[in-house]
């Protein structure tokens, strides 16, 4: 039975595959849960830093933060891409950078070019192969992400804008909406959009207070923006892993249950493989007894 033989092979080498799937998909499920709360944990403050940005950029007309000028004359445009280090997720990384890809050919058509911030192993790939300027990257940043570590790709990115050299950055990544479903995102960073910058009548109300500056309000201003825009970007790291952890429990989970099936139906053909065996012997030994 040399092709019984094999075909044991075959289910012990997807039991075998099963097996790992089903431990991915618990470390996984647990992964998830902590990256939930720290990407929850992390929107009070977000929220916090937009309101005081939102009342300091209206309480000074006198002074337009850089980050709120826009430079139309410039032809780059700058992308922070967030993407995982790891990959067996799914379709994550491949439908955020589909979006970048998208929002690239759109502005290519208006001559605008593109430079890049990479965040994560598989964007910092993708850039180098089509062929993308990548200005830094930050890479291998574990399951606990530090906003340290971003601050040094992301200023690269913020003071290319500052000296006037790019039109707008683009922010990509991908939003936790719940287990089951996750959002790619490519919103505009800077310059930074008004709507998110309004207040509404109960945010001005609970946020209604005078500032007093020190030094002056340009420097707290400035050091506030910088904050915010970081913020916003630790915000989008938060989300994209808690998607990522995600998405890897369901695509374990698909996979884990395809191998059982792959088991099932290797089993019927074991088994119809090992009953035609047993036919044919007993066939012989009949023939063989009668022609006796």
């Amino acid at each position: 039975m040399a092709a019984g033989k094999e075909i044991r092979g075959k289910i012990k080498s997807v039991e075998n595959t099963k097996k790992i799937t089903k431990a991915m998909e618990m470390v996984a499920a647990s992964k998830m849960r902590k990256a939930q709360e720290r990407m929850r944990a992390a929107r009070p403050y977000a929220d916090k830093i937009r309101n005081i940005a939102a009342h300091l950029s209206s309480a000074n007309p006198e002074y337009v933060h850089p980050f709120l000028q826009e430079h139309a004359q410039a032809k780059v445009a700058g992308y922070i891409v967030v993407t995982t280090d790891k990959g067996l997720c799914g379709g994550l990384n491949t439908n955020v950078l589909r979006q970048v890809t998208n929002k690239m050919r759109e502005l290519d058509r208006n001559s605008v070019t593109a430079e890049a911030v990479a965040i994560g192993t598989k964007g910092l790939g993708f850039m180098s192969r089509v062929g993308v300027k990548v200005l830094a990257n930050a890479v291998h940043l574990g399951d606990t992400p530090h906003l340290d570590k971003l601050i040094g790709p992301v200023k690269a990115l913020l003071d290319e804008y500052n000296a006037g050299r790019l039109t707008a950055v683009y922010l990509c990544y991908t939003r936790f909406i719940n287990t089951m479903r996750q959002e790619p995102v490519v919103e505009q960073l800077l310059p930074l959009p008004q709507d998110l910058l309004k207040q509404s009548a109960e945010e001005k109300k609970a946020h209604g207070w005078d500032y007093i500056y020190e030094p002056d309000a340009k420097s707290v201003i400035d050091d506030l923006m910088t904050r915010y825009v970081e913020g916003l970007v630790y915000q989008a790291l938060t989300e994209n892993m808690a998607s990522e952890q995600s998405a890897r429990m369901v695509a374990m989970k698909s996979a884990t249950d395809n191998a059982g099936n792959v088991i099932s139906e290797l089993k019927l053909v074991y088994n119809k493989t090992r009953q035609a065996a047993i036919t044919k012997e007993l066939s012989e030994i009949v023939g063989g007894a009668a022609a006796v």
